[in-house]
């Protein structure tokens, strides 16, 4: 399992999160009702990935300490993922360039 599907592993209570990012469990819950957040549900329990830790982290900074309103931070979210998704389509099509010129290289120096 890499580290990355482990960071969506649902682990964490909502009185956890609220204790270790020092926000009130009803602040999560409304950033939950706003879509800014999907923790894992279980029929009465939210559970919190790592993932979704982070990304509370982030809305947190984003409002207590630039002072950017939830609007503001749906876009920024939003952006953000945008931007994530490009980065790993651009790392796919490197790495098919990448392959592509080590063949292309291999073919030529065989014929020498």
């Amino acid at each position: 399992m890499r580290y990355s599907d482990d960071k969506k592993q649902p682990l964490f209570m909502i009185s956890v999160v609220s204790r270790m990012l020092g926000v009130h469990p009803q602040t999560l819950r409304l950033y939950e009702r706003e879509g800014l957040i999907t923790p894992h549900r279980t029929k009465r329990t939210r559970l919190y990935s790592q993932e979704d830790i982070e990304k509370i982290a982030t809305i947190l900074r984003l409002t207590r300490e630039l002072g950017v309103n939830r609007s503001g931070v749906e876009i920024i979210l939003r952006l953000k993922n945008r931007i994530e998704m490009f980065q790993k389509e651009l790392e796919e099509m490197m790495n098919f360039l990448e392959e592509d010129i080590k063949k292309d290289f291999l073919e030529r120096f065989k014929k020498i």
